[in-house]
């Protein structure tokens, strides 16, 4: 018969307990934005947009997305009427992306709901806690060169 090995239990990994709240924390965000009829990669872009117009191809590279993935949540904004597409004077082929009033209005609102729940989940630590969770989770980003914004 053969020896068994000793198994590491699941909560004796940090990569679980990651997870654990993650799920809770994002499962909570996207109730909260279905609520107002967004999703949590709508909210990405449009929170990316609210500061500058953006072209696909400099949104999807700086979220680490691809293009066809921003093509998709583009056209749901667009139906939606939050975003619009402009194409360029000198070059009808290039086409930005650029926030309507009404993606201008909401975004401010979307953001306090993305406030609110971290303050849900994280308010009870304390500031040194909190600011070290977040930096140990920037180290890991840049360390390991991790691109892809979380937006599902």
């Amino acid at each position: 018969m053969p020896r068994r090995t000793e198994l590491s239990s699941l909560e004796s990994h940090l990569g679980y307990w990651l997870r654990y709240v993650s799920n809770h924390v994002s499962h909570a965000f996207a109730l909260k934005l279905a609520a107002v009829g967004v999703t949590v990669a709508e909210w990405v872009v449009l929170r990316e947009l609210y500061d500058s117009e953006n072209a696909p191809s400099a949104l999807a590279d700086r979220l680490g997305i691809t293009r066809g993935a921003i093509s998709k949540l583009a056209d749901r904004l667009i139906a939606k009427d939050m975003i619009v597409r402009r194409a360029t004077a000198g070059d009808r082929r290039f086409q930005s992306l650029a926030l309507t009033s009404g993606g201008r209005a909401i975004t401010p609102k979307l953001a306090a709901l993305a406030d609110q729940n971290d303050n849900e989940f994280f308010a009870d630590l304390d500031l040194m806690t909190r600011d070290t969770i977040a930096a140990a989770m920037k180290a890991l980003v840049r360390r390991k060169g991790l691109r892809s914004a979380p937006v599902d």
